[in-house]
């Protein structure tokens, strides 16, 4: 977890606002939660090339173990009772919004294989050997809807869903003091969820947000500056 205070009170220093230009709480939070998704998503595409590339044995510095690392915060299952809730009895309802990639579904303690939409359709004109089967069943993700065949084509509820979901909405809430936002810690703060060494990773991309938006280019370019510096320190994946 990263303090969201600790990153609001640091862009604000970044910023300069007496010089620069003040960076409100609501488009703080707007720009805190775009930096947040930008490096979640960034995650799965470095685990892509990461496992192109040779690692180590070091554990703490194998670029592929660190990345596993950071998804583990999102990694997530949901069983029968709750898929009950938003799939019910079959499998053509709308999966939640907080799925954000499936990588493992199972029907009766049978791992389902995953196919394209193409195959998935093309099942019925499939070899006997290759047909799903009680056993072997098949699943197909497509606009955020699922669907999971077994034997004879039928379609059936999945028991088990392993997904990464989506990172949870930052939030720095505050109460204005002399007309100035102070912080102001409850229910309704939220941090940010990504790995610790990502602090300096969110500011950076705050700063050029903000630095955009606000159409002020020295606060964009301290913001690349930083980042590109942070990248430089990092392992070529």
């Amino acid at each position: 977890m990263i303090r969201v205070d600790t990153v609001y009170q640091k862009v604000l220093a970044l910023a300069n606002k007496e010089q620069r230009g003040y960076i409100t709480p609501q488009d703080f939070n707007l720009f805190a939660n775009q930096a947040q998704m930008e490096i979640f998503e960034q995650y799965f595409y470095d685990v892509n090339i990461a496992r192109k590339t040779q690692g180590n044995d070091t554990v703490y510095s194998d670029v592929d173990d660190i990345l596993e690392e950071k998804l583990q915060i999102f990694d997530s299952a949901d069983d029968g009772p709750t898929i009950d809730t938003y799939l019910g009895p079959t499998t053509n309802k709308t999966l939640p919004d907080y799925i954000y990639r499936v990588y493992r579904v199972e029907h009766k303690d049978f791992n389902c294989e995953i196919l394209n939409t193409k195959d998935f359709n093309d099942c019925s004109k499939r070899s006997l050997l290759l047909k799903p089967t009680n056993a072997r069943p098949i699943v197909n993700i497509r606009n955020n809807s699922i669907r999971c065949m077994i034997s004879n084509n039928t379609l059936v509820r999945p028991s088990n869903i392993f997904y990464f979901r989506v990172p949870r909405r930052v939030n720095w809430t505050y109460v204005v003091v002399n007309k100035k936002a102070m912080y102001n810690a409850h229910a309704l703060t939220a941090d940010f969820e990504l790995h610790p060494s990502e602090e300096n990773q969110v500011i950076n991309k705050i700063l050029m947000l903000a630095g955009v938006a606000n159409k002020q280019q020295d606060i964009m370019q301290a913001g690349q500056g930083m980042e590109m510096s942070a990248k430089n320190q990092q392992p070529k994946i």
